[in-house]
């Protein structure tokens, strides 16, 4: 049995398409000032990036394409930090992602699908 984090899930790799793939904005939330540097491309085919309703922010969408993003995986403590940043309107989803090396299971911070706008987000 895989092991599992206090989010709920295994403690798999972290995909990341928005805010936080500013490599200030990520280290200055997780903590971690290499966190972006140890990061992995990856896509995730099968998913568009579009506006959350309401905010500034993104969140996914399944829907024909792919969301260009981070493999990341965060420390505990820089987890919590990022759980802290994305908020209540996000949680953590599995989903697959496609990196340099191959298929891998990853998670992301995905809102519930009727906050997801029409728009998409760049």
């Amino acid at each position: 049995m895989p092991a599992t984090d206090k989010y709920g899930g295994p403690r798999l790799p972290i995909f990341i398409y928005g805010t936080l793939l500013k490599p200030r904005v990520l280290a200055r939330y997780s903590g971690d000032a290499l966190l972006h540097r140890r990061g992995i491309p990856a896509l995730a085919p099968g998913y568009q990036r579009v506006a959350l309703r309401g905010t500034p922010y993104p969140t996914l969408r399944r829907g024909p394409g792919e969301v260009r993003g981070l493999l990341i995986r965060p420390t505990p403590r820089a987890l919590g930090r990022l759980a802290d940043y994305e908020g209540r309107f996000y949680r953590l989803m599995p989903l697959r992602v496609v990196t340099p090396r191959g298929p891998r299971h990853a998670r992301a911070w995905l809102a519930d699908a009727w906050r997801a706008d029409q728009r998409h987000w760049a």
